[in-house]
């Protein structure tokens, strides 16, 4: 970036409702600027007292994801990391409790010197910090503000965000604003009031939005966009339509594009930025929508009514099937239905099973039926994390005859535990931020299916030159696979695709006398884009359209 190009900054809010998708917008948005040539980064705000989301349940608030430098995050995150090519740190998630937490430290220290510590300006002063953190080294900063307008954890930000707009002076700071418009049956039409009610709370804090983007179910006719435009203060060009995509999120882009979004925001931060080439979304769409082949997947979980609870294996399995021109139909298993019922009622006619990572033993046997109904009718298995685990349980139980074969997870004083906690865990006190977490090597075994899947151009011969072929993997998880038990396993067949080298940890668990049986400890999903499929989604999505051929 030129020294004499000031950087620019995105804020994204929400108003009248939660769950707008402002995550989706902001992602989208990141999208379309980078194709202009711009390089892009975005970050979350998170008002809740928490200090992270990792011991949040999924109930609550859906998928922890995790990056490089092991930081737990929110989902959006993940939308953030699938729609850009950036890779995100710790200071891309902030959230109130990390503020408050930060500003007590200080306090504690004596670093105010004995000043009232106050919301103004100590707390502010941090949200703004962490902005231009997390702004270096790029062109646009995008910052979405978590929550709605109104609510009472979330004026601090605001009032930060009103702050650096000041500071950062105008043409440098655009403020986005995503609203709903319902429609009324009863009425017959649009209602625009919640949205003026919420730009009004917006400008009472001292921050008028520069654009409006507007949720709907139907489309927002001239006479709402003018209607809205008066009475919020924003251009009519500037009011956005943004109704629910029809196939996939990732229609998103070209949905904005047809908007002039892009447009919009590089007319009015000053960019030099050509028109972009929609071409790769474009092909990422078409493939979602005519595929040439389809294949159906059962996900095994027991948070399977939460759409947000496996969010990024839902995706990955997505970008698997665009890098095989395969529609994806994903079939949600309740594992403990599964113990009940068992397997053949809830399986029968896949073609693959993936077992995604969890916490605590409810469901657990039910996920263990189902890998063995998968090994023994020669199904595609895809274990992640705890699914990985299941693999190694299973087969040590009806392959190694280790009939006592169990995680310490959920018998911590089982006969055989081929799955044991981790010896740095097992002092720990504490949950939060313990586990192990982020990016770690996982150095990849030749003549395996992994091999095949991330080095499927290289021979044998090839896989022996030079340095071992590695791999970054982004890891949360306190158990692991027994080395007290590798030799008895593999002597019985299973096969190590990947270890950790420096630990010699085990990262990769496989099947051999199966078609495509894969365990991982990692969790593959948080690196995955619609554009460039993780290699292990894609070759489970390979494997599974040969299974139907078959």
């Amino acid at each position: 970036m030129a020294k004499n190009k000031p950087l620019k900054y995105i804020f994204v809010t929400g108003g009248v409702v939660s769950s707008l998708g402002k995550g989706l917008t902001a992602a989208a948005l990141g999208a379309l600027l980078e194709q202009r040539g711009q390089r892009v980064r975005l970050q979350k705000f998170d008002p809740y007292l928490n200090v992270d989301p990792g011991t949040m349940s999924p109930y609550q608030h859906g998928e922890v994801y995790v990056l490089d430098d092991g930081a737990e995050t929110d989902l959006d995150l993940g939308h953030y990391e699938r729609f850009t090519s950036g890779s995100l740190s710790r200071f891309n998630n902030l959230t109130s409790g990390q503020i408050y937490e930060s500003v007590i430290q200080k306090e504690r220290r004596g670093d105010y010197l004995g000043s009232t510590v106050q919301v103004i300006p100590h707390v502010t002063d941090e949200i703004k910090n962490r902005i231009r953190e997390a702004g270096k080294d790029v062109d646009i900063l995008i910052t979405e503000i978590g929550g709605t307008v109104g609510d009472i954890e979330g004026l601090p930000f605001l009032e930060a965000l009103r702050q650096f707009a000041l500071e950062a002076g105008r043409g440098n700071v655009l403020f986005i604003h995503c609203t709903l418009i319902p429609y009324l049956n009863a009425a017959g039409e649009l209602k625009t009031k919640p949205s003026q009610m919420s730009v009004a709370r917006m400008r009472e804090i001292g921050i008028q939005p520069d654009v409006l983007v507007c949720r709907t179910e139907k489309p927002i006719n001239n006479e709402i966009r003018s209607k809205l435009s008066l009475y919020c203060n924003i251009p009519v060009r500037n009011v956005i339509e943004e109704m629910d995509v029809e196939f996939s999120i990732y229609e998103l882009p070209l949905a904005l594009a047809r908007e002039d979004l892009d447009d919009i925001v590089a007319e009015a931060l000053g960019l030099e930025a050509p028109a972009p080439s929609m071409t790769e979304w474009e092909d990422v769409v078409r493939r979602l929508k005519y595929p040439a082949h389809r294949v159906e997947i059962g996900v095994v979980g027991k948070y399977i009514e939460l759409q947000d609870a496996y969010k990024s294996v839902y995706e990955s399995l997505t970008h698997g099937g665009i890098a095989n021109d395969c529609g994806i139909n994903i079939v949600r298993l309740d594992s403990e239905a599964i113990e009940q019922d068992g397997p053949e009622k809830h399986l029968k006619g896949l073609d693959g099973v993936l077992v995604p990572g969890g916490f605590g033993d409810r469901g657990i046997e039910g996920k263990i039926m189902a890998a063995q109904w998968a090994r023994e009718n020669s199904i595609p298995y895809f274990g992640l994390c705890l699914g990985m685990q299941i693999l190694v349980i299973e087969y040590a139980r009806h392959i190694a005859a280790i009939e006592g074969a169990n995680s310490t997870e959920f018998v911590p004083d089982c006969k055989d535990p081929v799955i044991d906690i981790m010896e740095d865990q097992k002092e720990l006190t504490e949950k939060g931020g313990t586990m192990r977490l982020g990016a770690y090597t996982c150095q990849i075994i030749p003549e395996t299916h992994s091999a095949a899947a991330y080095f499927p151009d290289l021979s044998k011969a090839d896989f022996a030159k030079g340095e071992p072929k590695t791999v970054e993997e982004r890891h949360r998880h306190r158990y692991e696979f027994n080395n007290k038990y590798r030799d008895i396993l593999t002597r019985s067949g299973l096969r190590i695709g990947g270890v950790n080298p420096k630990r010699d940890l085990v990262e990769i668990a496989e099947v051999v006398d199966h078609p495509w049986m894969v365990g991982v400890q990692f969790h593959p999903e948080f690196k995955s884009k619609p554009n460039k499929a993780h290699p292990l989604f894609a070759d489970f999505v390979k494997a599974a359209m040969k299974c139907k051929k078959g």
